[in-house]
């Protein structure tokens, strides 16, 4: 069922449409979705959409965003619209496993006998029914009842998305591609829920690439939830790219344990207003986590990047960067906390944001955090923000290269540091490709959009 939902007073019409629809949000649904939901939506209702009141929202009032009128999927045929098409991803030399979701609910799966043995992958309301084992032990572990307030609302309201669980000694040698598609004919309010499990010894990349292809306005609140057992290795990539009507709340939130290896990279090449909560708790020694972010964003758009990382126990290393390059009048912000609790003894953590404010108007908020309660540990961090280096730009048109290259360059090069972070070859070869004809200023509008050429079902993911 798809309904029309006109928001304008939050509180009260949230709470409306969640006690006139709670039957359909349960149908169908896996017990420990349903049970968790009524405690989160209390909490939801208690501290309500945030406002820039909200300490940790500081700099971005979600507020405006959530109001208005919305088609809201309740069912899976009103999320899929009816659409029989097949996808595919159109993305050079990228060899992945493709997963496709719409409005938020599980569409389509390529190839699943061409999974690893054991490797379990798709929707994650029917994967929680046949293998509650997993789901029970795994679903919403890592939030708690005072979670953040968009948490909360995606725990009370969504219905499906996507479930990876990787088995023991698995090496998943193709990434796989989570291709999230936003479409309709009217505006939509999404919700949508990840699980990923990456068992003991297992390997495993992931692509989060978030894509709207129909020109309406989506407010689009989606949450994965990632669990990197022991001498686990887990890499995830998240490609923002979407059109200047789409406000996007992303949580990711990665619980460690002993010797894992986690890597995440952020990438905003394109949106209206986006923030990011990601959150990596290190629940065990010998933990190494790297998180990583590249914001790019003109005219007014907004980028809020929010990140803690808990170093909860010793021995356990993280390695933050966040580079953002702003240009007409767009805003960004960061937010970086790393507490280092008291047992923790003898903790590694670096944490940096760079930013470059390419017009007066252009603006950044940073507040890189360090909270520590340990005394045998080797922590820094620091923020930098600044224009172009005139220096370098004189050396650059010394060398017989015009301004407007030279820009390019400058830009390209203070990028690079985390565009090479990204450890999928073909993947990062495409960003580079993406982020050049971002500063180039050859689209302002996400690659896959209708209104940029966008024809069929084939979809540019990247």
């Amino acid at each position: 069922m798809n309904k029309t939902c006109r928001i304008v007073n939050l509180q009260e019409e949230y709470s409306q449409i969640y006690k006139e629809n709670l039957a359909l949000l349960e149908e169908g649904a896996p017990e420990k979705m349903n049970a968790l939901r009524t405690p989160a939506f209390t909490s939801f209702e208690k501290n309500g959409i945030p406002s820039n009141k909200v300490e940790a929202y500081k700099y971005t009032n979600l507020q405006p965003f959530f109001k208005g009128t919305f088609d809201i999927a309740f069912t899976r045929d009103a999320a899929l619209n009816g659409s029989t098409d097949k996808f595919q991803c159109d993305v050079p030399n990228l060899d992945t496993h493709n997963v496709f979701l719409i409005n938020g609910w599980f569409a389509q799966l390529e190839a699943p006998n061409q999974l690893p043995e054991g490797v379990i992958v798709g929707s994650i309301r029917d994967k929680a029914i046949e293998h509650p084992e997993l789901f029970e032990k795994y679903y919403g572990y890592s939030l708690s009842d005072d979670e953040d307030a968009m948490a909360a609302m995606n725990t009370a309201f969504a219905q499906d998305g996507a479930f990876i669980y990787v088995p023991k000694n698995v090496v998943v040698d193709k990434p796989i591609q989570l291709v999230n598609i936003m479409a309709g004919d009217n505006d939509r309010l999404v919700f949508q829920r990840n699980l990923i499990i990456v068992d003991d010894n297992a390997q495993l990349k992931v692509m989060l690439c978030d894509h709207t292809i129909s020109p309406q306005k989506f407010v689009v609140n989606n949450l994965t939830e990632v669990y990197a057992n022991e001498n686990s290795v887990f890499d995830i990539y998240n490609i923002q790219n979407q059109h200047n009507l789409t406000t996007q709340v992303s949580g990711m939130y990665v619980h460690q344990k002993r010797h894992s290896n986690i890597l995440t990279n952020n990438l905003t090449l394109h949106s209206g207003v986006t923030r990011n909560n990601i959150r990596v708790t290190m629940d065990d020694e010998n933990c190494e986590s790297h998180v990583y972010g590249l914001y790019l964003s003109d005219k007014n758009q907004h980028v809020d990047n929010y990140s803690f990382i808990d170093h909860a126990h010793p021995h356990c290393e993280s390695f933050e960067l966040f580079k953002g390059v702003m240009d007409d009048s767009a805003s960004a912000a960061f937010t970086g906390r790393v507490l280092v609790r008291p047992d923790a003894q003898q903790t590694n953590a670096y944490q940096s944001n760079n930013n470059l404010l390419l017009t007066q108007n252009a603006k950044i908020n940073s507040k890189p955090q360090l909270e520590i309660y340990a005394d045998d540990v080797k922590c820094s961090h620091g923020a930098t923000v600044g224009q172009l280096d005139d220096d370098a730009m004189f050396y650059l048109r010394s060398r017989g290269i015009n301004e407007h290259e030279g820009r390019i360059l400058l830009m390209f090069a203070f990028a690079y540091e985390v565009i090479e972070k990204i450890r999928v070859e073909p993947l990062k070869e495409n960003i580079r490709n993406l982020v050049e004809k971002r500063f180039r200023g050859e689209f302002d509008k996400c690659d896959s959009c209708v209104v940029c050429g966008h024809q069929g079902a084939s979809v540019s993911c990247l």
